[in-house]
């Protein structure tokens, strides 16, 4: 056993994990933050970048730009200004036209963050509950509340289990509770849809994990309901007793809400946009759009975990959910029972023995999205360095708030610094730096997942299918999470979708989801740098393949409704 975890904890750790203490917020090498690129960060040599794709070069850049000085780069916050900046000031640095408003590299995406104000309260049989530790409030874009009074709490169910939901009828004017027993793998929102009207939903959780504030591109004033989430022993008073010996529907105490205030201030948030322009007078009026999203998820403000006890338990956790279900699982750490939880803590425990704790608390990104972003600031690098450009212009879009619901590509496709209908396709990347059969069932070196590629446009799903086959290293593509229906709703989730709504042929290129996916230990050390490269040269050789037709990128299939839902 202790020979098998010895080399368990040098696998997991394989390359020096550096771990921190939310040291993102002090200053650390200011310069790195700024675009230097000639000092050494990360045990890793720093130096100038070739007009050529390489593994190098994106290691190079990864390392500065999902380095804990960046804070985890979240939507709205000072990190995500400096993640913003970097990729600007290389553009500068290349010589890359500006494509943002006024002349410069920033589009300014309309943002507010949002505050529950000191005087809020919320009462339980005449006592105040404390915020931040019994239960936190959402966060209305309008930063108005619906207001409420007292309201009687009725028990709703598990959400992870939704034959014991209870109906909207009886939820009507209640507040209503809901466990939540077994880490959920799905999104909650159209379940908790259909209790409209309920004056408030309830759902229990940890509330020193969840951001006292949060950041909004709604202009809307409307109120809206405030919704509650609380720690389970508040819930368990709530309904009087363990919700798994509560009846659904059973009615149990009341809640007093008082003085329920936001606060709403302008927050910061920026795309990034750079255009390369075409060789041909006639057609560089019109744009191959290359993207990918420079915000992620800031820090824990729970505080701190170890970072080799946290990858040890989704390493193990995807293991047994594969072994059973033969799919990894979207959600690292889900899908298990309490036996399979209690199997992996007992192995974890015993790391500890092996080795001190290495606490971290920044969610640094770097495959979600540093590899995109690193990528096609490299495909950018080559295209205005290397004297090879297409006929058409370039412009490359990095968005901003990618995580809080695709805000910037929103912001982008409806207010384009060119004309909406001069970009003839775009090609998204997000995660791209992984892939590996260690990280995915049915994975390897060459894999590549491709979603939308044909949703609007046959002709360029044939493109990236021939651009192929003609590299050097041809890349495997998984079409599986492109299936109409597909539970993850992959299509939904990222910022092609907003291009496509208007009818833009899209694709989007993506390594996967892992078991470091929206965790502490996403870091650039566990990127598969060789891999990257490869898909990082199939967008841009696709790029210069449809930025050279002498047509546009025909449409065949049927456009979306812009203002509508977005369906897979």
């Amino acid at each position: 056993m202790t020979d098998a975890l010895t080399r368990f904890s040098a696998m997991i750790s394989r390359t020096g994990a550096r771990v921190s203490i939310a040291k993102s917020l002090y200053p650390l090498a200011g310069a790195l933050a700024m675009g230097c690129t000639t000092a050494m960060r990360m045990g890793q040599a720093v130096g100038p970048t070739s007009a050529t794709i390489t593994a190098q070069d994106l290691r190079t850049r990864l390392y500065i730009f999902a380095d804990d000085s960046m804070m985890g780069r979240q939507y709205g916050t000072e990190g995500n200004l400096k993640g913003a900046r970097y990729i600007a000031n290389e553009l500068a640095r290349l010589g890359i036209r500006p494509g943002g408003t006024g002349g410069g590299y920033f589009q300014e995406v309309p943002a507010y963050r949002i505050s529950v104000a000191p005087s809020t309260q919320v009462f339980l049989d005449g006592a105040p509950l404390t915020l931040g530790t019994d239960y936190v409030t959402n966060f209305p874009g309008s930063a108005r509340a619906i207001p409420v009074d007292s309201v009687q709490v009725v028990y709703g169910g598990d959400l992870s289990d939704t034959t014991t939901l209870i109906s909207a009828d009886q939820a009507a004017g209640k507040a209503v509770l809901f466990s939540v027993r077994t880490p959920l793998q799905r999104n909650p929102g159209p379940i908790l849809a259909r209790y409209a009207r309920a004056r408030t939903v309830i759902t229990t959780g940890d509330p020193r994990t969840v951001r006292p504030w949060a950041v909004s591109m709604s202009t809307d004033t409307m109120p809206a309901r405030v919704n509650l989430v609380v720690s389970p022993a508040l819930a368990a008073r709530l309904i009087g007793g363990d919700p798994a010996s509560i009846q659904s529907g059973t009615l149990a105490r009341w809640l007093r809400f008082s003085s329920v205030v936001f606060t709403r201030v302008p927050a910061p948030a920026r795309n990034v946009i750079g255009v390369v322009p075409g060789t041909d007078p006639v057609l560089r009026g019109e744009y191959v759009a290359i993207g990918a999203h420079n915000d992620h998820l800031g820090f824990r403000f729970a505080g701190p975990l170890d970072h080799d006890s946290l990858r040890a338990y989704n390493i193990m956790a995807n293991r047994i959910v594969e072994a059973r279900t033969h799919v990894t699982p979207g959600t690292p750490g889900g899908g298990l029972t309490v036996a399979e939880r209690a199997s992996i803590h007992v192995n974890v425990d015993s790391l500890h023995r092996l080795r001190p704790a290495r606490r971290d608390s920044i969610y640094n990104g770097a495959d979600d999205d540093g590899s995109g972003s690193i990528s096609a600031l490299e495909i950018a690098e080559a295209f205005a360095r290397s004297g090879v450009r297409p006929r058409r212009s370039l412009i490359f879009v990095w968005h901003t708030g990618e995580e809080a619901g695709l805000l910037g590509s929103r912001y982008f496709a409806d207010n384009p610094t060119v004309p909406r209908d001069s970009i003839v396709a775009q090609l998204n990347m997000d995660m791209i730096g992984r892939g590996g059969a260690f990280d995915i069932l049915g994975g390897g070196p060459t894999y590549l997942q491709l979603v939308g590629s044909r949703r609007l446009s046959t002709e360029l799903g044939d493109i990236v299918e021939a651009v192929n086959r003609s590299e050097p290293t041809p890349l495997s593509f998984d079409y599986s999470f492109d299936a109409n229906g597909h539970p993850e709703r992959i299509y939904c989730r990222s910022d092609h979708y907003n291009y496509a709504r208007y009818g833009i042929p899209i694709t989007f290129f993506t390594t996967g989801l892992h078991m470091d996916y929206h965790q502490l230990t996403d870091e650039p050390q566990y990127v598969d740098y060789e891999h990257m490269r490869n898909v990082a040269q199939l967008v841009h050789d696709v790029a210069l393949q449809v930025g050279n037709l002498d047509h546009r990128v025909v449409v065949d299939k049927p456009k979306p409704d812009p203002r509508g839902a977005c369906v897979q």
